[in-house]
């Protein structure tokens, strides 16, 4: 055999098509540490209360288990409203209040979590 082997593949131009570098911060299976949460700081409160809205809760979900979810921020308090016919039943949603902006921005990074 005797010529070295080569497991590149070479064309007759010399420019060679290639792909470029992936930016594997937008792909959805990058650690969340390296995704820029899509959160528009304007858009929140300038002021207290610092509060997010808690969208599609499983119905027993429990105001312990959202505090915990939240851990290591300042959350202040938690609202879960129930349907008025069935006070057992909650409605889905809640609300969860921050004592701080800075908290609810990084509550508000969660999204989907």
């Amino acid at each position: 055999f005797g010529g070295a082997v080569s497991t590149t593949w070479h064309s007759n131009d010399d420019d060679v098509y290639r792909a470029p570098p992936i930016d594997r911060s937008i792909l959805p299976t990058a650690p969340r540490a390296a995704r820029e949460p899509n959160i528009d700081r304007s858009r929140l409160p300038k002021s207290p209360p610092y509060t997010a809205f808690l969208g599609n809760l499983p119905y027993d979900v429990t105001e312990e288990s959202i505090k915990d979810f939240f851990r290591g921020l300042n959350i202040s308090a938690v609202r879960l409203p129930r349907e008025p016919t069935n006070p057992e039943r909650l409605k889905g949603f809640g609300y969860a209040e921050f004592e701080d902006i800075d908290s609810l921005f990084q509550a508000l990074s969660l999204n989907e979590e």
